[in-house]
């Protein structure tokens, strides 16, 4: 019956993929079936790590999180775990050969979140969005490649470089909730409250460097992965021309969004736009 639990495990991570990321779960859906799984495993894990340190308030985060990290180590010992989400997650790695050195970098970057809030230079802040973004990103690359080493290794600056702008723009999008509810600065010497716009056009021109740099990469990728992955790419891209549009001082008052409408707009241009550009 053990295949049983691993079926409710990996319905259990794709259901927390949905419900927490309408946008995520879309491109994961535009992945080919037989990789799909795996992606929604990985995501399960990730965002009830994120969700222990960013909302599980009035409940003892650190035990929490000491609790899952715990969890994880037995499950990848074992080769089981209690938790559905964990197990889902394990197997995937196991399946993929995800390097611990990954995980451990997910894991430590999350812990920063419990007491850390602000970042004094790019060195921090770096070694942070590697560990929350890039990481996730070379995660999911291990998946599309399917343990092709060589593969993984001549993409894997490209997957970097997308996780940093998928997180940057995050930082942008989320800074009146960063900042009013959670306390944090992931900017090194600029201030919320004072967001310049000589400040936002430098964070902006960063980002855009990234996913230029991505998308070389994109292009690179199997087929089985390609389109799902550039559906994501343009969402953000969108994301970040609308931050680039609204005013510095703005974005302290409003959590900038794609509408619903937007997005399906997106995934029919960026339909058209693939089989032009990229196949």
């Amino acid at each position: 019956m053990k295949e049983l639990f691993d079926s409710i495990s990996n319905e259990s991570a794709t259901l927390i993929t949905k419900k927490y990321s309408t946008s995520f779960s879309i491109a994961v859906r535009l992945l080919a079936p037989d990789i799909r799984q795996a992606i929604y495993n990985i995501y399960g894990f990730v965002r009830v790590a994120d969700e222990i340190v960013d909302s599980f308030e009035g409940y003892p985060k650190e035990e929490l999180l000491n609790r899952f990290e715990g969890e994880y180590q037995y499950a990848i010992e074992t080769g089981i775990s209690t938790n559905p989400v964990i197990n889902a997650f394990q197997k995937t790695v196991k399946e993929y050969n995800i390097e611990a050195k990954l995980v451990e970098s997910f894991l430590k970057s999350m812990r920063a979140d419990l007491n850390k809030q602000v970042y004094e230079n790019q060195e921090e802040i770096d070694e942070y969005i590697y560990g929350s973004a890039d990481v996730v990103g070379l995660m999911c690359l291990k998946v599309f490649v399917n343990g092709d080493t060589k593969e993984y290794d001549r993409l894997k600056d490209a997957a970097i470089s997308l996780g940093s702008a998928f997180q940057k723009v995050n930082f942008l999008r989320d800074l009146k909730q960063d900042y009013a509810h959670l306390n944090r600065t992931y900017f090194p010497n600029i201030n919320p409250e004072n967001l310049t716009t000589e400040d936002k056009n430098k964070i902006v021109q960063e980002i855009k460097e990234d996913f230029n740099a991505a998308y070389i990469g994109i292009k690179e990728l199997p087929k089985e992965a390609r389109f799902g992955v550039y559906v994501a790419y343009k969402y953000y891209l969108q994301l970040l021309k609308k931050v680039d549009k609204t005013p510095a001082e703005v974005l302290m008052d409003k959590r900038i969004r794609v509408s619903n409408l937007l997005k399906t707009y997106l995934l029919f241009q960026s339909y058209i736009s693939y089989k032009i550009k990229i196949t």
